[in-house]
């Protein structure tokens, strides 16, 4: 007696179409961090990556970084970048500022997204501290400052298109995101007292 009897016909296609189901419900979970890995090792699609510290060598040749702010559409904050360009060598840490007002009455949580371009400088432009993908909450009103600290890696002058790269830009858009329950819970309150 078979634990599992072979399926024909009807059942036999049900139970195929079934595991293709589970095949493709499993990489589409599994699509997302593979994606995320590859973008951040490859630098594909501008992604940037992430250290702990500058390298040790710094170069004379210098580029210049392009910082640009957008809002996703429906985002009431105010965004900006405090400095629009900085001129900085191959492997010196540079900081920078943005900041984000909540001009409304209500508070408002928000999350950023970033890229780079040109895309092939994505894999040379190197984060040591950002504020990306981290959820901001700001009270109505509230301002914020927000650093972001960086290099370029020297690498980037050994690399056929990287040679000839000038200019870099940093872009961040931030996106509404649903509050925390914490700070839900004291909207109403907050809304209340404002009228």
């Amino acid at each position: 007696m078979r634990l599992f009897p072979r399926l024909t016909g009807p059942n036999r296609t049900a139970a195929q179409l079934a595991a293709v189901v589970a095949v493709m419900a499993s990489l589409s979970f599994a699509a997302v961090p593979f994606y995320d890995w590859f973008c951040r090792v490859t630098g594909f699609g501008g992604t940037t990556g992430i250290a702990s510290a500058a390298p040790d060598r710094i170069l004379d040749r210098t580029v210049t970084v392009r910082f640009d702010a957008s809002l996703a559409r429906g985002m009431p904050w105010e965004f900006r970048p405090m400095q629009r360009t900085m001129t900085v060598r191959l492997g010196e840490t540079g900081l920078a500022f943005y900041e984000a007002r909540n001009p409304t009455g209500r508070p408002v949580a928000g999350v950023a997204s970033y890229n780079v371009t040109p895309a092939s400088a994505g894999g040379y432009f190197t984060k040591i501290a950002c504020f990306c993908f981290n959820e901001q909450v700001l009270q109505p009103g509230e301002r914020i400052e927000m650093p972001v600290s960086f290099y370029v890696d020297p690498a980037i002058a050994e690399d056929d298109e990287g040679r000839l790269l000038q200019e870099i830009t940093l872009s961040y858009t931030f996106h509404e995101a649903p509050l925390p329950e914490d700070h839900a819970a004291a909207a109403p309150a907050a809304a209340g007292a404002v009228n």
